[in-house]
């Protein structure tokens, strides 16, 4: 893990920091394919400061489902995408350089965004990202509300929290969200302001427990399911 000594010893809340999505072609990240991503870096105030999107053609066809949420179908990511690869590298390059200078990024739900890339670069036989520090609201939203009532989705929390989320499930809205999200939750939650590294480590431990939570409760009532904690690439 490569770390920034003056950014490891400040809130996050006082530095620059990026925030990631991605839309694929399914909801499994171990097989989903990379069909749009963006990447935005905001300042401290919360100004946009650079904002990367992609389009990609994933090399196989995109289910009518996929194409209902996001609203890129098959043909489109033919037409205007550029090759998987190609996009994989780009993102992965960008990021990198991003978590090189300590400079920390929001996913909502990021074990699903950084397993789709990381498989993806697997898939094309490119060097893997280490995603360090990444934050992420879903997991932080559990460990600082655990008796939330309801979905947690982005869609629901946003509203919770008064985040403004037009567009949603298009890589650029749930981006912007996502980081908004985390400022607000901030906000009414201070004891999150703080160091990105040591805000990442701790979602490492917080993410295998909330799994193990939901694993005993599964098998509490009967339901047959393998609840995956591993945070922020499944193996």
């Amino acid at each position: 893990m490569t770390s920034n000594p003056a950014a490891e010893s400040r809130p996050w809340t006082e530095l620059p920091r990026a925030t990631f999505d991605l839309e694929t072609t399914g909801p499994n990240p171990l097989t989903a394919r990379i069909v749009t991503a963006s990447l935005i870096l905001v300042a401290p105030d919360g100004e946009v400061l650079r904002h990367g999107e992609w389009l990609a053609d994933p090399g196989v066809p995109i289910p009518e489902e996929a194409t209902a949420v996001h609203g890129v179908s098959t043909e489109r990511a033919q037409a205007e995408g550029a090759p998987v690869k190609q996009v994989a590298y780009e993102l992965a390059s960008a990021l990198g350089g991003l978590f090189a200078d300590g400079v920390p990024v929001f996913a909502f739900n990021a074990s699903y965004d950084f397993t789709v890339l990381d498989r993806e670069l697997k898939r094309h036989e490119m060097p893997p990202l280490t995603p360090y520090p990444v934050l992420d609201p879903l997991v932080l939203n559990k460990q600082v509300d655990k008796y939330h009532r309801g979905k947690r989705t982005l869609g629901v929390l946003s509203e919770e929290y008064g985040v403004e989320l037009e567009n949603a499930h298009t890589s650029a809205a749930d981006c912007l969200a996502t980081e908004r999200l985390a400022t607000a939750m901030t906000a009414k939650f201070p004891q999150l302001a703080m160091d990105s590294g040591g805000l990442h480590r701790r979602q490492v431990e917080w993410a295998k427990e909330q799994a193990a939570d939901l694993q005993r409760y599964f098998d509490k009532i009967g339901k047959q399911a393998t609840i995956n904690g591993e945070w922020p690439v499944r193996s």
